[in-house]
């Protein structure tokens, strides 16, 4: 930047009608910031190591984190930490997003429906349509919009202006006959239909066990269609969903979401569709979450990564530009104090809307409730306007590109997705992959090591592991009839180990019109003592455990808090009384402790069913 100083004859500043001095510049130019020098990595390297006392040659990675991935992110990115050249926006490898333009119109508002009764689900739709949704997603089947109610769901929807995407599970080739019969009956030319008849028999057989055989070559039957007849629309999902909802780290959803994609080329190409023709009936969906940084660093690194398997396919590159639809995370959700899903809805979409997503699905903050309120489903709708309307996201293309971080993040995230995907070839693909219990396997040691974290309050969730509303009154929706899911992976939300627990705790109020409670034997009056009984209420608040206060032992639950020479004998004196439950409180605040675990053994001994 150059600040440019007309001085045309010596001057006197005057403050106040004071002269003040002379200026005696000549004419010129001045540099900003032109005499100090640049500051070097090792000059920041010495003061972080004289701030940390420490004596390592690089001591900011005393700062760094590690991901789920095994990522290690670092407090400071410069341009030496650059990753080779992202290209284009538009161009191969498609990290900088998928056409040239972005998302410079705004996104696809996509919202889904699946209410069971058809009058209440077309009404919904109608009202989102009114405000602001440009395209639908409607879930289909058991528990859901029943497959031969679409007729009267989308009566009154015009279905050459609003795209459609269709979500029926193993019922996908009914639910697009039953579509494609809507719109021929209601004289829709076909080139004028737009979005997805939704055919994922590996998703279903991910979700639900159901075997995926035959579903393949269903799957290839109506993508061959839509190549020659429907050219709006794609017939095939590749669904990253089900992966990241059973616990799987960002990587594992890509390498998953990766491996699906390819077999899905391979029964295209089997039922004599070309290699392009193909690529261009495949739309990915994947989960964003509020984790802003990882969930754009995760959508550039699934078109680069899939870019890369077009390249081996020998398909031309110009087909490799990955259709992507994002979904705000449903396992972020929490039961309790539900309206901080807002803020995480908003994180999450804003992340989808700059990592390059071409359509973006925001959950109501009641989803994990029941049904979903019409507070709710506006709030979902009106997140998108504030984001892409009013505060203009979408007009920058691109908006994360050239930040080291972001750059450095996605190329280490597309590497161990890679490795993923070849981990699951070499099982012989994801179908096998999912059969032989692989899959299952490594989401299921993923899923421990998160849910080992939240325990042990290494990550929090606001308003469940970290400032809970005592007290709280749930919100009442009407439940989902869920269907089955049995026979394939689990479907889980970060929050629910706690918020079970705090269900237990809230039914033995309600029996007994009192919390569940324990006390806290304050041997002594200092200071260090009553800090120690605070941080044990905290801890125990996100389980549903009330405390109470006594100057000496009592029968019953008892955690002892006092001197650490008198703490063990007072325990042992405790017991002696009867205590069902006695422990010193530095068993309870120390770090690491399950804290899940813990509640689980108070709530038993409290007489906590």
């Amino acid at each position: 930047m150059v600040l440019v100083v007309p001085t045309g004859m010596n001057a006197r500043a005057r403050v106040g009608g004071v002269q003040t001095g002379v200026i005696e510049e000549e004419p010129g130019e001045l540099a900003l910031a032109s005499e100090f020098r640049p500051a070097t990595r090792q000059q920041w390297q010495r003061l972080v190591a004289r701030v940390l006392g420490s004596s390592s040659d690089a001591p900011e990675l005393e700062l760094a984190t590690v991901t789920a991935d095994g990522i290690e992110i670092l407090p400071l990115y410069v341009a030496d930490d650059a990753r080779p050249d992202p290209g284009f926006p538009g161009q191969a490898p498609f990290v900088r997003g998928r056409t040239a333009t972005g998302q410079r119109t705004g996104w696809d508002v996509r919202q889904r429906h699946a209410h069971p009764d058809p009058a209440v689900a077309r009404e919904h739709v109608m009202e989102d349509l009114e405000g602001g949704v440009s395209s639908l997603w409607l879930g289909l089947g058991e528990g859901q919009i029943p497959v031969g109610a679409l007729p009267d769901v989308l009566a009154e929807v015009y279905l050459d202006l609003v795209a459609v995407v269709l979500d029926a599970g193993a019922r996908f080739s009914e639910a697009a006959e039953v579509f494609l019969g809507v719109a021929a009956r209601r004289g829709v030319p076909a080139p004028a239909l737009t979005g997805c008849l939704g055919a994922d028999p590996l998703g279903v057989l991910a979700r639900t066990g159901w075997d995926a055989a035959g579903g393949l070559s269903a799957a290839a039957g109506l993508a061959l269609r839509c190549s020659g007849e429907l050219p709006g629309m794609r017939a095939i999902v590749v669904d990253g969903l089900p992966f990241h909802e059973a616990g799987g780290t960002d990587a594992q959803e890509l390498g998953c979401a990766l491996a699906a994609g390819t077999e899905y080329l391979r029964a295209m190409h089997a039922a004599g569709l070309s290699g392009a023709a193909a690529a261009g009936q495949l739309e990915f969906r994947y989960a964003a979450t509020a984790d802003q940084f990882a969930t754009i660093a995760k959508l550039r690194a699934g078109r680069r990564a899939w870019t890369r398997v077009i390249q081996e396919c020998g398909i031309p590159a110009g087909a490799a530009g990955q259709r992507q639809h994002a979904v705000t995370s449903w396992p972020m959700l929490t039961r309790r104090d539900p309206w901080n899903n807002i803020l995480r809805g908003t994180l999450a979409c804003f992340a989808a809307g700059v990592g390059g997503a071409d359509a973006v699905t925001v959950t109501p903050f009641d989803a994990a409730i029941g049904q979903p309120d019409r507070l709710a489903r506006r709030v979902a709708r009106n997140t998108h306007a504030l984001l892409a309307e009013e505060s203009h996201v979408a007009r920058v293309i691109d908006a994360a590109g050239g930040s080291w971080y972001v750059e450095d993040l996605t190329e280490q995230l597309a590497a161990r997705a890679w490795t993923c995907f070849q981990d699951i070839e070499r099982a012989g693909g994801l179908r096998a992959a999912l059969d032989s219990g692989l899959i299952a396997s490594q989401l299921a040691a993923s899923r421990e090591v998160r849910r080992d974290a939240l325990a042990r309050r290494q990550e929090a969730i606001t308003g469940v592991t970290e400032f809970p509303l005592v007290g709280e009154v749930l919100l009442d929706r009407p439940l989902y009839q869920l269907p089955d899911r049995s026979g394939g992976l689990p479907r889980i939300r970060w929050a629910q180990w706690h918020e079970e627990l705090r269900d237990r705790a809230d039914a033995y109020a309600s029996a007994t019109g009192s919390p569940p409670t324990v006390t806290l034997a304050v041997l002594d009056a200092s200071r260090a003592s009553a800090a120690v009984a605070g941080r044990v209420t905290a801890l125990l608040a996100p389980v549903g455990i009330a405390t109470d206060t006594a100057a000496g032992l009592l029968p019953g639950a008892v955690i002892v808090c006092g001197d650490p020479g008198e703490v063990g004998a007072a325990v042992q004196r405790a017991r002696a009384l009867g205590g069902a439950f006695a422990v010193a409180a530095d068993e309870v605040v120390a770090d690491g402790v399950d804290i899940v675990a813990f509640g689980d053994r108070m709530l038993t001994a409290l007489g906590v069913a």
